[in-house]
């Protein structure tokens, strides 16, 4: 037991750190013409399917937070919501991204439940197609959750109404970010899906089916 919390401390730290190069150095966003995908989510996700939502929500608070550090200043729309409510600005960054690596996890867990409730227990297919679906659904929870609170929040602001233009806020959202979304979803897949079915071989991840 005492080499078990020990083990997760240890990738909990390097996860951490890993989200912490990602966000403040150009490795963690890929910038293709005008379109700019994020690698941020895929430690979250790969944390939360190593130790489960708890640490996928330390993970996605982690991410967070370089989010909201980065309305210092650094991000010129962040910094303008920043201006018109910090407590805002901290829910649209950190308590989505908390929310969307602790939801990462329960798919996770649920698929798995799922997999042993239709009594499928081919260790080949349920462990990676879980990683799969919960890879997938990381990147999606985090535009979903980060787009609908700060529609929620700004959306009556004139930096917002100015962003959007005359666009509806759905149209906005599909135009402006639909393509990162979808992109941000392949590499995690991609990436996310790939480095936990390597871990679940060497036993690192365990099936619990």
């Amino acid at each position: 037991m005492k080499n078990t919390k020990i083990r997760q401390m240890v990738q909990l730290a390097i996860l951490t750190a890993i989200v912490l190069v990602l966000a403040f150095t150009p490795l963690g966003y890929l910038k293709i013409g005008t379109m700019t995908i994020t690698f941020l989510s895929i430690p979250v996700v790969i944390g939360a399917i190593l130790m489960g939502p708890k640490a996928g929500a330390f993970l996605g608070c982690v991410f967070g937070i370089t989010s909201f550090v980065q309305c210092f200043g650094m991000d010129a729309l962040g910094t303008a919501l920043m201006t018109i409510n910090i407590f805002y600005t901290f829910c649209m960054t950190v308590v989505t991204r908390t929310l969307m690596g602790f939801l990462s996890g329960c798919i996770y867990r649920g698929c798995q439940w799922l997999f042993a409730k239709f009594k499928i227990k081919k260790r080949l297919y349920s462990a990676p197609v879980s990683c799969a679906i919960a890879c997938a659904a990381a990147p999606l929870l985090n535009t979903i959750l980060f787009m609908s609170t700060m529609y929620i929040c700004f959306h009556n602001e004139q930096v917002i109404i100015d962003e959007m233009g005359s666009a509806p806020f759905f149209a906005f959202v599909f135009g402006s970010v639909a393509v990162n979304a979808v992109a941000e979803l392949l590499a995690s897949l991609i990436i996310g899906t790939a480095i936990c079915s390597a871990l679940q071989q060497t036993g690192i991840i365990k099936d619990n089916i």
